[in-house]
């Protein structure tokens, strides 16, 4: 229902924000990950996620979710697609551990590192590896990608090329080698079309 919010940061804290939409104020449930970018960010865009459930602590059922890019909102949406993780296991998980991390210690069939995480016990840790192993190799991520500081042109640069039919892997590396060579600060129409050069 929403992709993203993006306006003006009226409080933050590390649980949620609340962003400010032309005069809408969005409370939003945010993971620490995602509150360490916020930090003297004025405005912020977060990616987000509805949830719409009975037994939501809201009158109204209605919760959103938000992260700092497409890449935590991904893995936030696969957690909440195992059995018995939860939303708010899922950003639990998130708060404890980096988007990289997290994504590597199940990659990697480490059952330890996911049972840190307060409430993960070593069969959830086993039916989230089982669930989200070959889901995540095949949209496997560099660490140093995914953790490069938030960049909304290199978000939208990369959706619009995946859209063209490109594979995501690909394109997010010839997104970086741009990024490497010539900045992180590259208009979006210049990121595409060095991009389409490479792929």
């Amino acid at each position: 229902m929403y992709a993203y919010i993006e306006g003006k940061l009226t409080d933050k804290n590390p649980a949620y924000a609340i962003i400010d939409c032309n005069g809408i104020g969005y409370m939003i449930n945010i993971s620490l990950n995602t509150f360490s970018k916020l930090k003297n960010k004025d405005q912020f865009r977060l990616y987000t996620h509805l949830s719409i459930k009975n037994e939501a602590t809201t009158p109204v059922g209605f919760v959103l979710y938000g992260f700092a890019d497409e890449t935590e909102r991904h893995l936030f949406r696969q957690l909440i697609s195992v059995s018995g993780v939860g939303n708010t296991t899922a950003l639990l998980m998130l708060s404890s551990l980096s988007p990289e991390k997290l994504h590597a210690a199940i990659v990697e069939n480490n059952a330890a590192l996911l049972q840190s995480v307060k409430g993960i016990g070593a069969k959830s840790a086993q039916r989230i590896i089982i669930d989200l192993k070959d889901k995540l190799e095949k949209n496997k991520l560099s660490a140093e990608f995914v953790s490069s500081e938030h960049n909304t042109n290199k978000d939208e640069a990369l959706s619009a090329l995946t859209m063209l039919g490109f594979n995501k892997v690909s394109s997010e590396k010839a997104l970086r080698k741009i990024m490497e060579k010539q900045g992180e600060e590259l208009p979006i129409e210049t990121l595409i079309k060095e991009a389409l050069k490479i792929l």
